[in-house]
Parts: C-alpha cells; structure tokens; sequence
C-alpha cells in the first residue's frame, strides 16, 4: 500500500493551508500534512462519478446533501475553534452532511454524517488507518471505503460505544443500505459493472 508524501517539519493549519498553490492538493491530518497526488485513475473517478450521482438523485428533495471532491472537511478540536488554527482538514472522495448548520462557503465545519472513500495504491493506507481513525474519533456515522480493485464496500458504522468494529463487507453481487440514509441501496453488481472498474 502507498503512503503519500507528507510534511512533517512542524505542525500546519488552515491558515498555512490556505496559502499553498492552487494546483497542489493538500490534506492536513493533527498537523501533518499529506499530499494528495497524484491525480485520481480513471476508475477512481468513475465511482466517484457514479456513487455520487447515486446518492445525490437519492437525495433530491431531502434535507442532507452531497459533496465529490475537492470539498474542504473541517475537523476542529472544539465547535469554537477558528478556522484559521484548525489543524485536520480532509477532502474525502464524497461527503454527505444532513446538518445545514456545519456547512459554509469554504466546505463543512465538524463531522458528516456519511464519508465515502475511494481506495487507490497511493492513499489507501491513509484511507485505511489515519482517516479511519479520525473519522471514528469525531463521530462520522458511516464510513464507507470502497475497493475497486476487489470489487467491494466495507461499511463502517458508529455503534453506541463510538466505535466502527470490523465494518460490514459488500462484494460484487451485494446490496449494500445505509442507515444514515434510510432508504438508500447500492446494487454492486451494477457498480462494477463498467469494464476496468
């Protein structure tokens, strides 16, 4: 599994993040941060694409919403903290957040409901062990990480104790449901379906 490059000189917020280049995508994880090239394969995009366009007709006329990347999560210590000193800002593969109140212009401020990561040879490590944890700790409900090469869906769930467990696994000929979004089914085989993917 890949680790991408980081910066470790210091720790960094969103006010050192906010003045690196535009074409450089950066995520900042308890200060440390991760650089998200490079670009996305195909494949990659295609199920974001896709999952995306899902979720959102799903959506249409609800109260959450959908965000593909880039979209800026904000993850402060506390729900007073400034913007400019917080110092764990993600760009997950899709975010669905169904409380109005955490979105601004600049992206959402505190824990989605529902994270969908997409696993490719350069992030799934991050994916599979900084992320997971972070989204653990600060209360996303779902967190769902898909594995295009073996075709899959773990789905991660909060259960009252604040923690995901071993997480539920959906392969090709799967359903997988949400319980964030009652109502909401993915057909795997479908999915998958696309040659490449």
């Amino acid at each position: 599994m890949g680790l991408p490059a980081r910066k470790l000189d210091r720790q960094y917020t969103y006010a050192d993040y906010k003045t690196w280049p535009e074409d450089e995508r950066w995520e900042l994880i308890n200060g440390v941060a991760w650089n998200m090239s490079p670009a996305p394969s195909r494949s990659h995009q295609w199920l974001v694409m896709e999952l995306g366009r899902q979720i959102a007709n799903f959506l249409k006329g609800k109260t959450c919403q959908v965000y593909p990347a880039p979209f800026d999560v904000f993850f402060p210590e506390d729900p007073d903290q400034p913007e400019d000193d917080v110092c764990t800002i993600v760009q997950p593969d899709l975010t669905v957040i169904c409380d109005s109140k955490k979105l601004t212009e600049k992206g959402c401020f505190g824990a989605p409901d529902l994270v969908v990561e997409i696993l490719s040879p350069y992030t799934s490590r991050k994916d599979l062990d900084e992320k997971f944890h972070l989204y653990e700790n600060s209360g996303v409900l779902e967190y769902w990480v898909v594995d295009p090469g073996y075709g899959s869906i773990q789905a991660f769930r909060l259960s009252e104790d604040g923690c995901y467990g071993d997480g539920e696994v959906f392969v090709r000929e799967g359903k997988l449901t949400s319980k964030v979004l009652d109502g909401f089914l993915i057909d795997l085989s479908d999915l998958f379906s696309v040659p490449g993917v």
